[in-house]
């Protein structure tokens, strides 16, 4: 039986990375994982290790997600896919990179969420959603494409609390910052950028310390509803403006 007050956990983007860390910790607690992902050999290696359930699937599969859900019935939903188009900025990435960024970080998730919250409430199922948002989201940073998408997060997940009012569901947004994991190698953008962006020499955050915030959000007392965790590397900071000189202005 779980340590948690649910028994069955869906996880996407979980062949690496936080996805991978919020497997292994929801197992530790002895929750039923499905572990989503589109590499079937990683996914593979993380059912040998937790036994956790594997589905190997692109979450914009909209039917086979919905389908999946249904059958599997999640109490939590771990919205942790995503990719990071555009970090650099609007230069290097074309209209495709766009829209699969825009599919993948903010339509997928809304639909796997509303997937899931349709089979809670049918189901009477105590539910919670935990949305995989960034600092990006809730700060003016450096990408208008990647911030975007996470804003849209935020806002998604700030009006889903109001959306699921009268039903046992929390909803929580985990907005980290700098994070080791492969999040730059799979971006897409100009290369030259993105390679010096992808080491910052400070001590960034690990997928393990992710996966301890979505723990403590799930752990809260049943009458807390953990809304937002903002959490960065303490040798990274975010706020102050900026002024650049334009000489032809």
């Amino acid at each position: 039986m779980s340590t948690l007050p649910y028994e069955r956990a869906l996880v996407t983007g979980a062949s690496t990375g936080i996805g991978a860390a919020t497997s292994r910790v929801l197992a530790a607690e002895r929750l039923e994982v499905l572990a989503v992902a589109r590499r079937e050999e990683r996914l593979a290696a993380l059912a040998a290790e937790t036994g956790c359930r594997i589905l190997a699937v692109d979450i914009r599969a909209a039917d086979a997600m919905a389908d999946a859900i249904a059958d599997f019935k999640p109490q939590v939903v771990v919205n942790n896919a995503g990719v990071g188009h555009g970090i650099t900025g609007l230069g290097g990435v074309d209209a495709g990179d766009i829209a699969e960024a825009i599919a993948i970080n903010v339509t997928a998730p809304i639909q796997i969420t509303a997937a899931a919250v349709a089979v809670m409430k049918r189901e009477g199922l105590r539910g919670h959603v935990v949305n995989m948002g960034s600092i990006s989201g809730l700060h003016t940073l450096v990408s208008s494409l990647y911030g975007a998408g996470k804003a849209a997060v935020h806002g998604f997940s700030q009006t889903l609390r109001v959306e699921v009012k009268g039903f046992p569901i929390r909803v929580t947004e985990i907005c980290p910052g700098r994070v080791s994991s492969e999040f730059y190698d799979a971006a897409k953008g100009d290369k030259a950028t993105l390679a010096k962006m992808a080491s910052t020499g400070i001590s960034e955050l690990r997928p393990d310390d992710i996966a301890s915030a979505i723990l403590f959000a799930l752990k809260a007392p049943l009458h807390v509803n953990i809304s937002t965790i903002e959490l960065l590397p303490t040798e990274q900071a975010v706020g102050g403006a900026m002024a650049t000189p334009i000489p032809q202005l």
